[in-house]
């Protein structure tokens, strides 16, 4: 090739060798940066289309897993207030048998009908102010609640739940129960007992949704390990790889520059010439 003094092809060449080598090494310094393989949206981009549908899958999962705690919670509550309730009914039917003995005289059964009728009252306080934020649990009002625990619209993403538990005094039909006398003592067992089953009913409802809204939590703590592992191997830079590629750029720049600077120095050849 001869010689040329106003275009120097060797010159170009290196230029061009020593940018596209910058570009590789800026490139995985980034990816080193940013812990990502996608931090260069030429890279890939269906692969990226597809990491960020998994990225928004896994945060939905999230929200999912959230909405099932938070109803579990709203169960908690519930069966809290519940177990308060079978307690207190246990003592009330203690106190009813304690009651009905005759080794118990008018006045000592008037004391032992003060704490039962403190209880009953305690029982329909619960009842009524137990809630989940604004909503009532126990005083029998009737709701029908949807737990959003999918990423999609529909029926096989949602858990309904009806709430209509009354477990008021009234509702227990224990309002208006006395044992300040033997056989109202007594009468009292049988309508205590009838509480006691009725509170046991609600607590097996409860109890039930919980379980299902366990499971549910479980299985979308498992779907957002899977899809969060799909995505990191997709989106996350391959460190060793990435180091890899730096140090070989950074050395191929050190090269390319220096047989750059001997390209430009090429043309003053042509001065030997004419020398």
């Amino acid at each position: 090739m001869g010689l040329r003094i106003n275009t120097n092809i060797a010159s170009i060449a290196a230029q061009h060798a020593l940018g596209k080598t910058e570009r590789m090494t800026t490139k995985a310094m980034k990816e080193l940066a940013t812990g990502s393989r996608f931090s260069d949206m030429a890279t890939d981009s269906a692969g990226h289309a597809i990491s960020e549908s998994l990225r928004a899958q896994v945060q939905g999962l999230g929200a999912a897993r959230m909405n099932a705690q938070n109803a579990s919670s709203f169960i908690e509550v519930a069966e809290g207030a519940l177990n308060e309730q079978n307690n207190l009914l246990i003592r009330m039917r203690e106190l009813s048998i304690q009651a009905a003995s005759d080794t118990n005289s008018d006045t000592e059964r008037g004391y032992i009908n003060e704490e039962f009728q403190q209880l009953s009252s305690e029982i329909d306080r619960i009842a009524k102010t137990t809630s989940f934020g604004s909503n009532t649990l126990l005083d029998g009002s009737t709701k029908n609640y949807e737990f959003q625990v999918g990423l999609q619209k529909g029926y096989d993403h949602v858990v309904s739940y009806t709430s209509d538990a009354n477990t008021t005094s009234t509702g227990l039909n224990v309002d208006g129960l006395s044992v300040e006398e033997k056989s109202s003592a007594r009468d009292s067992l049988q309508k205590i007992d009838k509480a006691l089953e009725t509170v046991g009913a609600a607590r097996a409802k409860f109890g039930a949704i919980q379980s299902r809204l366990e499971n549910v939590e479980n299985h979308l703590s498992s779907q957002i390990e899977s899809m969060t592992t799909a995505y990191s191997k997709m989106n996350d830079t391959d460190i060793p790889d990435a180091v890899a590629r730096m140090q070989k750029g950074l050395i191929l720049q050190q090269y390319q520059t220096a047989a750059l600077v001997h390209a430009n120095m090429m043309p003053q050849n042509a001065l030997k010439l004419i020398a």
